[in-house]
């Protein structure tokens, strides 16, 4: 639809549409014989365009499309529909009020599968409240450092703004949001909660204990294991316009493009990282490692100036082009960092630097599984270890060289095909799979879900709150938060339903927690002993 209009603009802008409505006859007339052919021919050739479904003549007349119709006669879209003129913009009427994925023949909604594992600490992050439930004055107590309130009632979303959060993480935050609610319309049941889009948690756990504790709930996009904050995905799903990141979906897609392009094997043998390094002291002390001429550390850092590259149209920043080392270097920022979900997407394998913090998603992930650990404390041999043994266990390696870095790095010998390439590849996989767009919308759906159940009271509209749709949010945009608000809209109800949700099970949790401890513990014990040796033949 998108490509017609486009296509009517670029008539209307040539003129053409000016010649067949507005010039007299005689005008033409005075143009010749040749001039009145061309004109017929096209038309024709518009009506044939027309008549075969290539060209809409409602869109070429200026005449909105209305949208296509289920058999149960309700929209199977739903474009954005802004108002003209000076009417004022409103929330369509015409949404659906109800899922009902049964109008789709060719997709049965009774197939529903699993969802990913690590939806399971939905339940360990809203524990806090499972016996006392939630009362209005616990969410009135997490005001104090939200952003926003945001109330559903019948489906529909409403929002009261307290402050600005950096950037537009609230926008896209509430955008996502609302996605949500074209996608399973109905589903939700009403429910409240506040928001606070900065990035430390700031709820802690220890001024919160005993039965009664009734801590507030606060949601953002991080916690760690000391505090109470719910997380929820970040704003970057729907685009990251400060830093023309687009939304998750599509780049997904090119960044697996991306990997497609150089073989891992072919790739730069380095650990890479670009960033800013100004926004944390781990940071800076990351580039301490750098390659110098003392020393080399394996690894190749470069550091990110986000004003020059949106002076330059961010031609180095493209994250799809960034997957071409065999290693990359994940390292938090301030709390935790967007680009985690970025650098795990690449083929490459990921050497994840002891993080404090922790998204919705990482702590499904497990060391010498999806990722390899590096100290931090010890940033630069840490590197220089992982880098040294991900060279020596390519997917190519010979039986001969296993076995010799079997003896050199002190490997157990269940660990002889376990290979660098491989971790990087498990890792991808996990984000291209377990984390696409549909089951970041599926975890949002279940926590919000799982959080209305322990509501103690009935959601109301806040007196001074506004009415949430997608028109009264992008219409009034533009730029590129039009264009990434407009690639991220969901144009109709899902003809599925949410994957279901794994029972809270205490016991996989604790066990999934000891693992990563573990694997931890073990690749430190051999990088002791790699630099022990070493230092013995120095």
């Amino acid at each position: 639809m998108r490509e017609k209009e486009k296509y009517a603009n670029d008539i209307r802008q040539s003129g053409f549409e000016r010649y067949l409505t507005k010039q007299p006859w005689r005008t033409v007339k005075k143009r010749g014989a040749a001039s009145v052919l061309v004109a017929f021919f096209l038309i024709l050739f518009l009506g044939v365009l027309a008549l075969v479904g290539w060209f809409d003549a409602a869109v070429f007349r200026g005449i909105p499309r209305k949208p296509t119709l289920t058999p149960t006669g309700m929209p199977s879209e739903f474009p954005l529909r802004c108002a003209t003129g000076n009417q004022k913009q409103t929330c369509p009427e015409n949404y659906p009020a109800k899922h009902n994925p049964t109008t789709n023949p060719d997709r049965p909604s009774n197939l529903t599968s699993t969802c990913p594992s690590y939806f399971q600490w939905i339940h360990d992050d809203l524990r806090h409240w499972k016996e006392t439930g939630i009362t209005q004055d616990m969410i009135e107590r997490a005001r104090k450092t939200a952003h926003f309130r945001l109330v559903i009632v019948n489906g529909k979303a409403y929002v009261e703004k307290y402050r600005q959060s950096i950037q537009t993480r609230d926008m896209f935050t509430l955008w996502g949001i609302l996605q949500l609610l074209r996608l399973y319309p109905g589903r939700l049941p009403d429910l409240e909660l506040m928001f606070d889009c900065d990035d430390r948690p700031v709820i802690p756990s220890n001024h919160f204990r005993g039965p009664n504790a009734a801590p507030p709930p606060l949601f953002r996009y991080c916690s760690d294991w000391q505090s109470l904050d719910i997380v929820f995905p970040d704003w970057s799903f729907w685009g990251w316009a400060e830093t023309n990141i687009r939304p998750w979906k599509n780049l997904l897609k090119e960044i697996k493009e991306g990997n497609s392009r150089t073989k891992w094997k072919d790739r730069t043998p380095y650990a890479y990282w670009r960033g800013n390094p100004w926004v944390s002291p781990i940071r800076q002390d990351l580039l301490k490692c750098n390659v110098s001429e003392q020393n080399d550390w394996n690894t190749r850092l470069y550091v990110q100036d986000w004003i020059k590259q949106s002076k330059e149209g961010y031609r180095e920043s493209n994250l799809q082009d960034q997957c071409t080392h065999r290693y990359k270097i994940y390292i938090e920022g301030w709390a935790w960092s967007v680009s985690e979900k970025y650098i795990l997407a690449c083929d490459s394998m990921t050497l994840f630097v002891r993080p404090r913090y922790h998204d919705f998603f990482i702590r499904g992930m497990v060391p010498l599984q999806h990722y390899w650990p590096i100290r931090d404390t010890s940033k630069c041999t840490s590197l220089k270890y992982a880098v040294e043994w991900g060279n020596n266990h390519t997917k190519e390696v010979s039986e001969d060289k296993c076995h010799e870095s079997v003896i050199n790095f002190h490997l157990p010998a269940y660990l002889m095909f376990m290979r660098a390439q491989a971790i990087g590849e498990a890792a991808s996989n996990f984000i291209h799979e377990d984390m696409k767009i549909d089951y970041v919308y599926d975890y949002i759906f279940h926590l919000l879900n799982e959080y209305a159940k322990l509501l103690k009271f009935k959601p109301k509209i806040p007196p001074g709150a506004d009415e949430l749709c997608p028109e009264t949010m992008a219409c009034p945009t533009n730029g590129i938060h039009r264009k990434f608000m407009e690639e991220s809209m969901v144009l109709s109800p899902s003809d599925a339903i949410p994957c279901t949700l794994p029972p809270h099970d205490p016991s996989v949790l604790g066990s999934l927690r000891d693992r990563k401890d573990k694997s931890t513990k073990q690749v430190e014990s051999w990088e002791n002993e790699y630099w022990e040796k070493l230092s013995k033949k120095q």
